[in-house]
């Protein structure tokens, strides 16, 4: 098993630090500011900044127990964004301001959509290099 942590995965642990940044800066003056608007949305962008910060620094790490880290907050990830993309969709109500999970991670490029799979696949890739 080799690091996650070197050549391209260099990049996904920026990428996933800065969503970590924008999740929590975002989610933060969301719930100061108007936490009765849209707790479930609020909420969901804190709950998002929070696996963004465990994926970053899974995968920043070496070891057993940062790459289970990783493992488990790339696959919340997906869930989470499946789940939330697919309930803004159905129940906009329920989402009257974007998340980053919202409408997919549309607001962001689908990125959101799209990392939590270049995760796992980086995590299978530098599992199987030794």
């Amino acid at each position: 098993m080799s690091s996650t942590s070197t050549g391209p995965g260099r990049i996904l642990i920026a990428v996933y630090a800065v969503f970590a940044l924008a999740a929590t800066g975002r989610s933060s003056v969301q719930l100061i500011q108007h936490a009765d608007r849209a707790p479930l949305a609020y909420g969901l962008s804190a709950l998002a900044a929070l696996v963004y910060i465990a994926a970053t620094l899974g995968l920043a790490e070496v070891g057993p127990r940062p790459r289970r880290v990783a493992w488990t907050a790339c696959l919340v990830e997906l869930v989470g964004v499946l789940v939330v993309g697919t309930l803004s969709l159905v129940e906009p109500g329920w989402f009257p301001d974007d998340t980053v999970w919202s409408g997919f991670g549309s607001g962001y490029g689908w990125l959101p959509l799209v990392l939590p799979f270049l995760g796992v696949g980086w995590l299978v890739r530098s599992g199987r290099d030794s």
